[in-house]
């Protein structure tokens, strides 16, 4: 029997967890068109060398989750997933409120390590969901998940954007009492998934961050997979690394602009991954949904870099929307060779490995810009990270249709 048969809260446990991934990314959406305002307030710095410190401090986060969101991923298969999941939703209000009040560079760098030691919402969510679905079910369940990140998108940066004007520091006060809230419904309504019986017992070893990727290694099919992940989201740290002072930059962009442009990304999102994905899903495959998906990304990655004007940013928008089949299909794919009592474990080692991959990709595309915008550079442009992002994304583009094939050969 599955544990989603098991678990008689099923039916809302969803609901709950999807509201709670939607609050979190409200959240985390109110403050992106502010950062770099704030950054260069806070350091009395350019917008190019704002982007350098931006990239260290989104790398900051990053390091902050490779370390524990394997331990979190574990202890929630040992402790159940309600109280990892509030914890998670704790940390990130700490976050907040340590960049509203940071006095200096030294102390936003600070809020982030906290937002990325105790920021795993998502982890715990991915655990939960396989928790009360069954296995040709989940690939819908993460889109939905992608779904509520992308309304959250939708409020949240169009919301900072509008608070900003009032101060680069106003959106984190709102976000941290977002997260208050969110804590609040959290710790009132949110039902535990994972029963006495389905738990095991917890061991060091398995929260490594290092031997989390000993999960790969386990159970067939799921390396190549994690290979394709890898590099898939090195090249797509590109847009949290860059997006706002690209935006600025080259177009001149206010923070209600930059909010704008995150809210439409974030309905389209919404509406690929909550409305279309079970149906492509069902019609044309898992493996060919996720396909599509990587040859838009490396399409509207090229066509940002030539964009001239909002009008045709605008545009590539709508047509950027299938990239959001990517993640929910890989995750879907190898969730369905994993065990049940494992899930955790699963997506504490796919974290892992999205974690350095946006390290690494945060700071080299974030390099990249502030190298091409600085004074003297030999070809002065914002838009050469974006260019470097479209070769890695037909790179493994490339990647991806030799794994699928080589699955369909055995």
């Amino acid at each position: 029997m599955s544990i989603a048969a098991a678990v008689p809260a099923s039916r809302h446990a969803v609901t709950f967890v999807l509201i709670t991934v939607f609050l979190d990314m409200v959240g985390f959406g109110l403050i992106m068109p502010v950062l770099p305002a704030l950054i260069t307030q806070v350091g009395g710095m350019s917008l190019g060398d704002a982007a350098f410190v931006g990239g260290w401090m989104f790398a900051a986060f990053s390091l902050g989750q490779f370390l524990f969101s394997p331990l979190m991923g574990n202890l929630s298969d040992r402790f159940g997933r309600r109280p990892l999941l509030l914890l998670a939703i704790f940390g990130l209000g700490v976050d907040y409120l340590f960049s509203a009040l940071a006095p200096t560079i030294f102390w936003l760098f600070v809020g982030r390590v906290i937002a990325g030691i105790c920021g795993s919402s998502y982890v715990i969510a991915n655990a939960y969901i396989a928790d009360v679905t069954e296995p040709q079910d989940r690939a819908k369940a993460f889109g939905l998940v992608g779904a509520a990140f992308g309304v959250g998108f939708v409020l949240g940066p169009a919301i900072g954007g509008l608070l900003g004007e009032l101060g680069p520091r106003v959106p984190f006060y709102v976000a941290a009492g977002i997260s208050a809230l969110n804590l609040i419904y959290g710790w009132l309504v949110l039902p535990e998934t994972l029963p006495p019986e389905k738990r095991r017992a917890f061991e060091w070893r398995r929260s490594n961050p290092f031997g989390a990727f000993k999960v790969f290694r386990q159970y067939h099919g799921v390396v190549p997979l994690c290979a394709v992940l890898f590099v898939y989201f090195t090249a797509s740290a590109v847009y949290p690394a860059i997006w706002p002072f690209w935006g600025m930059a080259k177009f001149g962009w206010s923070e209600a602009v930059v909010g704008l442009t995150l809210a439409a990304f974030g309905i389209i999102t919404a509406v690929f991954q909550g409305v279309v994905t079970g149906p492509a899903v069902a019609r044309f495959g898992e493996w060919r949904v996720c396909l599509f998906g990587m040859i838009v990304a490396v399409v509207v990655a090229l066509g940002y870099g030539l964009a001239g004007s909002l009008v045709v940013v605008m545009l590539l928008l709508v047509v950027h929307g299938p990239e959001g089949f990517v993640h929910p299909m890989l995750v879907a794919m190898m969730s369905k060779v994993v065990p049940d009592d494992a899930q955790g474990e699963l997506q504490g080692g796919i974290s892992a490995v999205m974690n350095v991959a946006m390290l690494i990709g945060t700071v080299m595309f974030s390099q990249v810009f502030g190298f091409f915008m600085r004074d003297g550079a030999v070809v002065k442009s914002p838009d050469m990270a974006f260019f470097l992002a479209a070769g890695l994304l037909a790179l493994v583009l490339v990647f991806y249709l030799k794994v699928v094939r080589r699955t369909a050969g055995n």
